[in-house]
């Protein structure tokens, strides 16, 4: 770890005031720190700032310092995000890490954290070995020849399959974004992960109301069965009438370069009859446009059979 300066400001405007990286919960940002993946020159400690809170009155607003494990508690957060929470790395982890350095933590591939190695995200045009290299757990969605490293968050799963907003504040005032239009493809640009811009912060993660969103779930696949990222995650509500679907959200992750979300999915499974058979046709079509490397052709046909337990656990409640 290189030699930096740590401050902490006062005020929401102090700290807009001052250049340098934000530090929340430390769970990202200090071990990219030791591994030289990140060299800030100045980090901001935000963590006395007033960005907490959780409302559930209409919909959901959770400030962005609020830590994982105490929104995942709350009785009135939607089951798909408290189970989304709780499948994420560990206790410890969960009980310090911030919902908005959650959904900005970087990406989990190996060429990343390696400043031995080429990568894309990390120095712009020099390459990304995995799209020929070690490549089991990388996307089959969303990808380009830049780059094919997997979105981390379970989180942001869960929070764009409900349509989620975040609200950006700077010295400038603060402006609203829809979570999944918050997260960039890679394209030409990987190095370029999200919309947030110089001197921006995440202030606060805002979920319309949704009531028949009680009946959601969040499963996750992964290689053992507690701190680990996933191989595919599926994140599910279901509004059921008289056995039928009316309307659905679905979105995935461990499969994609963003959390995907699966609007061809939804429309297919609305006004079908909640049976396993209904979801396995409707799920036919979640894997559309998928493009498997070398090692991870399998995760075509996982993501196919995670979306349809999700479904079917979600049916049940």
């Amino acid at each position: 770890m290189r030699p930096f300066e740590l401050t902490t400001p006062a005020s929401v405007d102090a700290a807009f005031a001052t250049p340098g990286t934000f530090l929340a919960g430390g769970t990202t940002l200090v071990d990219l720190m030791k591994l030289n993946v990140l060299t800030p020159q100045r980090v901001l400690d935000i963590n006395d700032l007033p960005l907490r809170g959780i409302d559930t009155r209409d919909g959901l607003r959770v400030g962005a310092l609020e830590r994982m494990s105490d929104v995942a508690a709350h009785p009135g957060v939607y089951p798909v995000i408290s189970r989304g929470l709780l499948a994420s790395a560990s206790q410890q982890l969960r009980n310090m890490a911030s919902i908005g350095g959650n959904l900005l933590q970087r990406t989990r591939c190996g060429y990343f954290r390696d400043v031995a190695m080429p990568c894309n995200k990390r120095v712009p045009g020099s390459g990304c070995p995995a799209i020929t290299g070690a490549n089991r757990n990388h996307a089959v969605l969303g990808t380009s020849e830049h780059c094919a490293a997997t979105h981390a968050s379970d989180l942001a799963v869960a929070l764009v399959a409900l349509d989620a907003r975040l609200s950006l504040t700077s010295a400038g005032g603060t402006r609203t974004v829809r979570l999944a239009d918050f997260y960039r493809l890679p394209g030409e640009t990987p190095e370029v992960e999200h919309d947030l811009r110089a001197g921006e912060l995440v202030t606060e993660v805002v979920v319309p109301r949704l009531d028949w969103a009680r009946r959601s779930t969040y499963v996750k696949v992964r290689d053992r069965a507690s701190y680990e990222f996933a191989l595919c995650s599926a994140a599910v509500a279901l509004d059921l009438q008289d056995g039928q679907v009316a309307d659905a959200r679905v979105a995935v992750g461990g499969v994609a370069t963003v959390p995907w979300r699966l609007t061809a999915v939804e429309d297919a499974l609305r006004g079908v009859p909640a049976t396993a058979e209904a979801f396995e046709r409707a799920a036919a079509v979640a894997a559309d446009g998928a493009k498997p490397l070398s090692d991870n052709g399998f995760k075509a046909s996982l993501l196919t059979r995670t979306v349809v337990r999700a479904l079917i656990e979600g049916s049940r409640g």
